[in-house]
């Protein structure tokens, strides 16, 4: 049997015009990348494409050559959409899409964003355009406004789709789709794999093909260790752990409810940050709880198997198995939460780390020889304690009372810390719309400030009332 080969690599397999080839040798592009060489075939022969690519693979021309090769320069009006979580990311990207349209005369491509006055973009949107490239909040302003009309377009792109549904903005994504014509190719990018994007894509999409090229991390990007405990030193061990390593961010799984709730205990009394996470917890809960453990104003969430199950967070830096599964499989996917990839798409190692008693060695065992691997272990006197400084949480989460029904935006509130309060974008982290409430990350150090400040100040042009959830 002939093994199946790879995809070819030279961009001149491709269905693309000769000035289009010529444009692309100009620009250093000498092959394809890997998701290049996956995702281009499939998109340019027209079908809707939910690609997961680290940033830095090459994605932005993967769909930037698909929508310049739909695009009929001659047709001045908007053809492309490429909606972008940053107004960074939405200028890097225009200005790939401008290097690579350069085969062709005239095409214009527009920035649309948040934090910029509207007069100008109006004023450019008035002369035309064939690409648009934007944040959600600011597209979705102007198509209320009438001034960005979707008539023609035949290719709508998500790009960094999971960091957008980070942020809160899958209801402004999906009032922007519901006004581009339903027969268009949608094209969605994705460094990871949440549960969002299968909600994105069965709302949005038409049969799309899928393409994954790193779904899992490499067995180096995982640093497995196993230490023996007797039951009396378990639950401390945990804090040995976190204070000797001292992981932003960690997950801790118990076998059950109720040692979830011992160990959250223990962590509180030693002045950790720590969140439980298991069946008994109402979605209210739930939800605040996975806001927080998210945008890093947790430093440890301890967890069942089961009310973990779909969480995928990026940057997770540390797994403890506080008990031993009985189920190896458990086991690979409690370990295979960290390692992945995290901000920016670098690749990051993980620690996993697994506490057994001699009751436990035969699961241990078990685990070995069903993963083929041997357990590395290490003493618990190895592990030394910071003493009196305390692992902290690098943010914390401020709460707005109001939310999707109050109108409010990602970008409203954004607007409201850094425009009007004069924070950095650096000091403000994930913001989250729910329906009733919003809440948004800011440093640890300027919590009580932006609380105070925010408290007096208007997001959307009105008062709110807001509050700084405990620790």
């Amino acid at each position: 049997m002939t093994p199946p080969c790879a995809p070819p690599r030279s961009f001149s397999s491709l269905p693309l015009s000769p000035a289009t080839l010529d444009n692309l040798q100009r620009l250093g592009f000498a092959e394809m990348t890997p998701i290049q060489a996956a995702s281009l075939p499939l998109a340019l022969a027209g079908h809707d494409l939910i690609a997961q690519a680290r940033t830095g693979s090459g994605k932005t021309a993967a769909f930037a050559l698909t929508l310049l090769a739909n695009l009929n320069p001659r047709r001045f009006a908007v053809q492309a959409l490429v909606l972008c979580p940053t107004r960074e990311l939405a200028d890097q990207v225009t200005q790939e899409v401008r290097r690579l349209a350069r085969a062709e005369d005239h095409v214009k491509v527009l920035t649309l964003c948040g934090g910029a006055t509207m007069r100008p973009q109006l004023a450019s949107l008035a002369h035309g355009a064939h690409i648009v490239v934007g944040t959600p909040g600011r597209l979705l302003d102007h198509l209320e406004r009438g001034s960005l009309q979707l008539d023609a377009l035949n290719t709508l792109v998500l790009d960094e789709a999971d960091r957008m549904l980070d942020m809160g903005f899958f209801d402004d994504i999906a009032a922007v789709a519901k006004q581009c014509p339903a027969q268009r190719q949608t094209l969605l990018f994705s460094a990871t794999y949440p549960e969002g994007i299968a909600k994105l894509a069965a709302k949005f999409m038409r049969q799309p093909r899928e393409v994954r090229l790193s779904e899992a991390p490499a067995a180096t990007q995982i640093r497995q260790r196993f230490y023996e405990v007797r039951e009396d030193q378990r639950l401390h061990a945990v804090s040995l752990l976190l204070n000797h390593y001292r992981p932003v961010s960690t997950l801790a799984f118990c076998n059950t409810k109720q040692q979830c709730r011992n160990l959250v205990d223990v962590l509180r009394a030693q002045g950790f940050v720590a969140l439980e996470l298991h069946g008994d917890l109402d979605q209210r809960d739930r939800d605040q709880v996975l806001v927080r453990f998210a945008n890093r104003s947790c430093s440890v969430l301890v967890a069942t198997d089961i009310a973990a199950r779909g969480l995928d967070i990026a940057g997770l830096e540390a797994v403890i198995n506080v008990d031993i599964t009985p189920d190896p499989a458990t086991h690979t996917h409690r370990v295979g939460r960290t390692g992945r990839i995290g901000e920016g798409g670098v690749d990051q190692a993980g620690w996993a780390f697994s506490l057994a008693s001699l009751d436990e060695m035969g699961r241990v065992g078990q685990i070995e020889h069903q993963l083929g691997f041997t357990a590395e272990w290490h003493p618990l006197s190895e592990l030394s304690d910071a003493g009196s400084q305390r692992l902290r949480p690098p943010m914390r989460t401020l709460q707005i009372l109001g939310g999707r029904k109050e109108k409010i935006r990602p970008g409203d509130v954004l607007g409201a810390l850094t425009k009007d309060l004069g924070y950095s974008a650096a000091q403000v982290g994930k913001i989250n719309v729910n329906e009733f409430s919003t809440y948004v990350a800011v440093q640890a150090e300027i919590a009580a400030d932006a609380l105070r400040r925010l408290g007096t100040a208007k997001v959307k042009g009105r008062s709110v009332k807001l509050r700084l959830l405990a620790d």
